[in-house]
């Protein structure tokens, strides 16, 4: 079968009839919960050995579905939905960054996001460094020991700068960080940060992927280019005391 293109992707990603009872559309699963085989179904979904649903707080087929057509419209490998796209930067941020860390950010940015990185996340020890997005080198020479990540906007909201996210993309490599790259405005119909070199994504599902704003919602997206085992974030190489010594970075890669 020939590579689904954009549109097709934007109808039907993610979905497939036969494992959904037989349904043209996506069914809306309601369920917060799942069934188990036996004991060790259970015990290799929650080690990680094994992919599937357990808690509709963590994953859902319906999400999954979604998660899979985001992925698939930005040409990323796998994405995570939230409950807003405000939502969705902190938790990528946070996942990333902990207390003494920096990111260097566009000062181009939504109102609610600079708000995050100025006043909320320095409440928890992370501080930001904003920069003028028309040099791109402005980003590198902001780039400290403890910086953990650059954050732009691919067209800043509300002024619809153009930012050359190539460009930015280079100095985000020569400093070993990832490069994660807002792109609601411009949405992937017109613009693909990936290309360009981004290795996160975020939208606020919200915007225009909504397109009437009748639904609240955020996402994000990997690119599966970044070395995250770089050695400039153990969380990730490293046993995780908050789930039972497991290296995340052996377990998904």
């Amino acid at each position: 079968m020939s590579e689904q293109k954009f549109s097709t992707n934007a109808l039907h990603a993610g979905h497939d009839p036969a494992a959904n009872g037989g349904t043209r559309a996506v069914p809306i699963y309601q369920s917060t919960a799942y069934v188990f085989e036996d004991s060790d179904h259970a015990a290799n979904l929650f080690s990680l050995a094994e992919f599937g649903n357990i808690y509709t707080r963590i994953n859902n087929p319906t999400n999954d579905i979604l998660e899979q057509r985001l992925a698939a419209l930005e040409g990323g490998i796998a994405s995570v939905v939230t409950s807003s796209g405000t939502a969705a930067i902190n938790t990528a941020l946070l996942v990333l960054l902990k207390s003494g860390d920096h990111i260097v950010a566009s000062n181009s940015l939504y109102g609610g996001t600079y708000n995050l990185l100025s006043v909320t996340l320095p409440r928890l020890g992370i501080t930001t460094t904003f920069v003028d997005p028309d040099d791109p080198e402005n980003f590198g020479n902001a780039v400290q020991e403890n910086t953990r990540a650059i954050f732009v906007e691919s067209l800043g909201n509300p002024k619809l700068d153009v930012l050359d996210l190539k460009a930015i993309s280079k100095q985000a490599q020569a400093a070993r960080i990832p490069f994660i790259v807002d792109n609601t405005v411009a949405t992937p119909s017109l613009l693909n940060p990936i290309e360009h070199g981004a290795n996160i994504v975020i939208h606020s599902l919200t915007k225009y992927i909504n397109g009437n704003g009748t639904a609240l919602g955020g996402v994000i997206i990997d690119a599966g280019s970044f070395d995250w085992a770089n050695g400039k974030f153990p969380e990730f190489t490293e046993p995780s005391p908050g789930y039972h010594g497991l290296v995340y970075h052996d377990a998904l890669g």
